[in-house]
Formats: structure tokens, sequence, C-alpha cells
């Protein structure tokens, strides 16, 4: 059984990919943009990059942070030890999406008038598809490491 800090550890690691993982579904379910008008599009999309993009990015690399120290203190239990890293690994993986997929486009639409250029749908879509694929990862992530506490835990 973990002691005090390690399950106040796995309670942070939980809330945080919890969140993040979170918004991420939220989105998802709540902001298919192909369903926005040109300008419904650009001002929904600056405004979540606006509340979101510091903000996500900062609580995902706390989440690892705190997952690779859990795998640390897992490191005597192989099983553990690798749950956790591979918690952490998906993890990484929808920051990296985040950061050179979500995030160079998301640069470009902060750019935008409400009236967005010619071929944006392109960049919509583009952005999209990225936003899809950090979702499989942050799910991913999150039931690795409710895998990983469970397992910390027998």
């Amino acid at each position: 059984m973990p002691n005090l800090s390690t399950s106040l550890l796995q309670a942070l690691g939980l809330l945080l990919i919890s969140l993040v993982a979170g918004a991420m579904f939220g989105i998802w379910r709540g902001y298919d943009p192909a369903t926005y008008t040109p300008a419904t599009f650009v001002e929904m999309h600056q405004g979540a990059v606006r509340g979101l993009n510091t903000l996500l990015p900062a609580i995902g690399l706390v989440a690892i942070v705190a997952t690779l120290a859990l795998a640390w203190l897992g490191r005597g239990r192989p099983q553990v030890l690798w749950l956790y890293l591979a918690a952490a690994a998906a993890m990484a993986t929808a920051a990296l999406i985040t950061r050179f997929g979500n995030q160079p486009i998301n640069d470009v639409v902060m750019g935008w008038s409400t009236v967005p250029p010619d071929g944006w749908q392109t960049v919509r879509d583009t952005w999209w598809n990225w936003h899809l694929a950090r979702l499989a990862a942050g799910i991913a992530a999150e039931l690795l490491l409710i895998t990983a506490v469970f397992a910390d835990r027998s």
C-alpha cells in the first residue's frame, strides 16, 4: 500500500490528467468547428486559445512530472513502473501533438480577422485532426494512469 505522500502524488496526477483530458473531451463534444460560420469559428477559436493555450500545457507538464515521479517511486515493481512510464509517455505525446500540431495553427488563426482567408477550412480541418489525435493520447494517458494507480495499490 502506498504511503501518504505517494497517495497525494497519485491524486495530483489523476486530477491534472483528468483536467487536461476532460478539456480535450469537452472541445471534441462541444466545439465541432465544422458546424460554425467562418466568423463564429474565428471568434470561438481565438477565445479558446486565449483561455487555454497557456493553462492546459502548464497543467499537462505538471501532470507529466507527477507521473514520472510516481514511476520513480514504483521503480522496484516493474509492472507499476512501466504503467506509470506509459501514462507519462501518452501525456507527453498529447503535449507534443499540441506543441507541433495545434499550436502553430493557433498562431495562424490568432492573426485572422472575423473574415478568415480563402482556404481557411483546410486549416480548420487540420487543427481538428490534430485535436482528435491528442484527445486519443490524453484518454490513453488517463486510462494508463488509473491502471497504474490500481496496480500500485495491490
